[in-house]
């Protein structure tokens, strides 16, 4: 026995089957959005920041300049930085156009679409991270045994400058892990909700 959506226990107490949702959705929704946005401006900063980074140095009388280019490892973080931030800003002009019409995903396959796009960015993100940071600490320590010297010593402002674009990589990709719990979220609450549709409709 059910009226609107409160159920009668033997006992006489009030069971509620039913919650409303539409409040947590669109919470959702905007958080998403928001933090979608986010990292697609970080990931654009951090482009920025290593693309432009560069230093002359005069060493002997002969002037060496310093760049991303130099380190393939730079090269890979600024090329994932940029694809995410496509990716980026193609998911905040999903996400503002569901905000504007309150559309929720109801499509599984869109939602799997969407996990992987989350899952593959996170992880080239991770992996290209990976890559730069093990580049800055040789730069910065050096490796004696493989005779490798310590690079920031003489460019200085070309590692520091780096290390911003680093930082601000490594915060999107943070966010990224988030966004992909919600898409994780928004994906099983549609396996979920055939369940709950069945058990309120046996009362």
């Amino acid at each position: 026995m059910n009226y609107l959506g409160v159920g009668v226990s033997p006992g006489n107490v009030p069971v509620y089957h039913g919650t409303d949702s539409t409040g947590v959705n669109r919470k959702v929704r905007r958080a998403e959005l928001m933090l979608r946005l986010v990292i697609c401006v970080l990931a654009l900063v951090s482009v920025f920041l290593v693309a432009t980074d560069s230093q002359v140095q005069e060493i002997f009388t002969i002037q060496k300049k310093a760049k991303f280019t130099d380190m393939k490892a730079l090269v890979f973080l600024v090329v994932v930085n940029a694809v995410a931030a496509a990716y980026s800003l193609m998911q905040v002009l999903r996400c503002g156009l569901s905000v504007i019409t309150g559309s929720v995903i109801l499509s599984k396959p869109l939602a799997w679409f969407i996990l992987s796009g989350d899952q593959f960015i996170a992880y080239m993100m991770l992996a290209a991270l990976g890559a730069a940071l093990q580049s800055g600490i040789f730069a910065k320590f050096s490796e004696p045994e493989l005779q490798w010297m310590k690079v920031c010593d003489m460019y200085g402002k070309f590692c520091n400058r780096s290390g911003e674009g680093i930082a601000c990589s490594v915060i999107a990709w943070l966010i990224m892990v988030i966004v992909t719990g919600i898409s994780s979220f928004s994906l099983f609450r549609l396996y979920g909700g055939n369940k709950r549709t069945k058990t309120c409709a046996g009362w």
